[in-house]
């Protein structure tokens, strides 16, 4: 994700959640009261859920051509128990739900908290499979104004489920740590389009409406979902070595935001130059007619205010470095997902890094200069926000405040001052490899200085504690003259 600063009086908003989601739940009694359970993460203590692990989730949707009128959908969960089971808990905060099944009979469910809970008719053992199928409705609508999950857009819908909203559109394991891949169904009236993340499987029409089918070919955190339906123009070319390249935008929009979409394929191979192959099987933007404050890096199709290629005040440069940030998480942060809320760092600050390293050699600004700009700020984002790797929690109501300075150019510097102490050459090597052997995979703060190293040949494990944990930003080697500004008090 990357918040994007607006010019005069609208404030930059990140509405993709809210603390109060309404929840009605249909359900039949159960013996005792069920509670809502995590995975430990530091930051969301209730996100996740333990004992099992998901494979794969089938999602099909349908729009009634309404984006205030809830969808009808049908989620199914193919998992793997981990422990013995009495209960299984979902996350799941914003629906109706109106049948569960678990391993194919019905099966009594509850709410509690952000959890579905459900209790099959009988005990589940360690190691067996799961297959939950939830019948229920999807709503874009939220009674306090804010959005979360779905993003209302100005003909449709699209998502933005980062960083733990894709359970108020979908029952999950709403956690990066599991990954799964997915299938996605979407029916919606003629003249509407739908796009999902993945490739497309199907297509099949009748007089009144249009269901597209489509499936990923790698795993995938549930918050990295999309799923655009709307009035759209979906554009296609060939990027390197004949990857699939679409894009979707409004209808009306394909002459002015068609140069900008062509800088794709150039700028997919810029990236491949630094880390290595594209990870996935397609990439593309989805472009929407919305107000969100900010571009998110959804799987395979990047999210992006259409205000950022419309609005005359951005520079080129600037537009496509955001474009670039957005690229690269498909490496650093899809691709490899973090461990936990708190390794957000290892996402943000990559995407960053190679939206800095962009601009200097597209457009001449300066990496340098940035970087020392930010070591200037950077004791008193520490102050605000906590360290890289151990972010202060969000506030109550105010989940996205984890998308702070910090995690971005304060995440980036850590990985300037990275390079300067091991230099260029080990620098590129940790990063080609970082991406390489953890592919579809998820990664954490001390993966990352393991392998770094490794890859150096000596123990960095004081230098990164020193950077990513501690209270004060420590001397940026080669730079001893640089000053960082304390924080106020």
């Amino acid at each position: 994700m990357l918040l994007t600063p607006r010019s005069g009086a609208r404030r930059v908003r990140a509405a993709l959640l809210t603390s109060a989601v309404s929840v009605c739940l249909i359900a039949a009694g159960v013996p005792s009261p069920a509670v809502p359970l995590g995975v430990g993460d530091r930051l969301f203590p209730h996100l996740g859920n333990p004992g099992y692990d998901v494979r794969s989730y089938d999602l099909a949707f349908t729009y009634s051509g309404t984006n205030s009128e809830p969808l009808t959908a049908v989620t199914t969960i193919d998992a793997r128990t981990t422990a013995p089971l009495e209960r299984v808990n979902l996350d799941f905060a914003h629906g109706t739900v109106r049948s569960v099944e678990v391993n194919g009979a019905p099966a009594e469910f509850t709410s509690a908290g952000e959890d579905l809970v459900l209790t099959p008719r009988a005990r589940l053992r360690e190691g067996g499979p799961l297959r939950i199928t939830v019948r229920h409705t999807s709503d874009p609508m939220y009674a306090d104004g804010k959005e979360g999950g779905w993003v209302r857009t100005a003909d449709g819908l699209a998502m933005a489920n980062q960083a733990d909203a894709a359970h108020l559109v979908f029952p999950c394991n709403d956690h990066p740590s599991d990954k799964a891949l997915f299938t996605i169904r979407v029916t919606a009236p003629r003249g509407h389009t739908a796009v999902a993340g993945g490739l497309p499987t199907g297509v099949r029409r009748t007089p009144r409406a249009t269901t597209w089918t489509y499936r990923t070919a790698h795993p995938m955190a549930t918050e990295l979902t999309q799923v655009s339906i709307g009035r759209s123009t979906v554009l296609r070319r060939k990027g390197p070595h004949g990857l699939p390249v679409r894009d979707v935008i409004p209808a009306k929009d394909r002459g002015t935001l068609g140069p900008w979409l062509r800088k794709t394929p150039a700028q997919i191979r810029w990236m491949e130059g630094k880390v290595g192959a594209y990870p996935f099987e397609t990439y593309g933007l989805l472009i929407a007619d919305a107000r969100t404050g900010f571009e998110l890096e959804t799987q395979t199709l990047s999210l992006f205010e259409r205000e950022l290629f419309t609005r005359s005040e951005y520079p080129k440069w600037y537009v496509e470095s955001i474009m670039v940030h957005e690229l690269a998480h498909q490496w650093f942060g899809n691709s490899v997902s973090p461990r936990t809320w708190s390794d957000l760092w290892l996402s943000e600050g990559h995407a960053t890094w190679y939206e800095a390293l962009y601009a200097q050699e597209k457009a001449g600004r300066s990496l340098q200069t940035r970087m020392k700009a930010a070591y200037g700020s950077s004791d008193r984002w520490r102050a605000a926000g906590g360290p890289p790797a151990e972010p202060k929690a969000p506030g109550p109501g105010q989940k996205t405040s984890i998308f702070r300075p910090v995690v971005y150019d304060g995440s980036a510097l850590f990985l300037y001052a990275l390079r300067q102490e091991i230099g260029s050459p080990a620098f590129d090597r940790l990063e080609r490899s970082w991406v390489s052997v953890h592919r579809d995979g998820v990664a954490g703060t001390d993966d990352f200085q393991d392998l770094a190293s490794r890859v150096a040949g000596r123990d960095l494990s004081g230098f990164f504690h020193a950077w990513l944990y501690g209270e004060k930003t420590p001397p940026m080697p080669g730079h001893p003259d640089w000053t960082s500004e304390p924080a106020r008090k």
